[in-house]
């Protein structure tokens, strides 16, 4: 990990609703929960790539976020995280997912860094 991975950092991303990010079983497209939490994991994923090392990683290791409000097709939600604490190689983040004044999520996420080369 490098010396910018520090506690605080923050990030966000935006990303539209689509058909492909609804449950089959509802009568019309809104963001299921599992597409809400994949576009947490890559959020904080790529906000923090740039302060890890060559060889190195995150992988999810925790999730614990509320699904308050639902984003129809065509909606575009936007995704946000605060580093809040660093132990070791784990990572804490705290989100937030809103769509135009609506909150649909508030929660954390964990992150472990790892090396990738151990994979080789």
């Amino acid at each position: 990990m490098k010396e910018t991975l520090i506690e605080g950092l923050e990030g966000s991303a935006s990303h539209m609703v689509t058909a492909e990010m609804s449950p089959p079983h509802l009568p019309m497209v809104v963001l299921s929960t599992p597409d809400m939490i994949r576009l947490i994991e890559a959020t904080c994923l790529t906000g923090i790539s740039e302060h890890l090392d060559e060889a190195e990683t995150t992988v999810g290791t925790h999730v614990c976020v509320s699904h308050a409000a639902a984003a129809g097709d065509g909606e575009v939600v936007n995704i946000s995280y605060r580093l809040k604490e660093i132990d070791r190689r784990r990572l804490t983040f705290e989100t937030r997912v809103t769509c135009d004044d609506r909150v649909l999520s508030e929660g954390t996420h964990q992150r472990a860094v790892i090396d990738t080369s151990r994979f080789a």
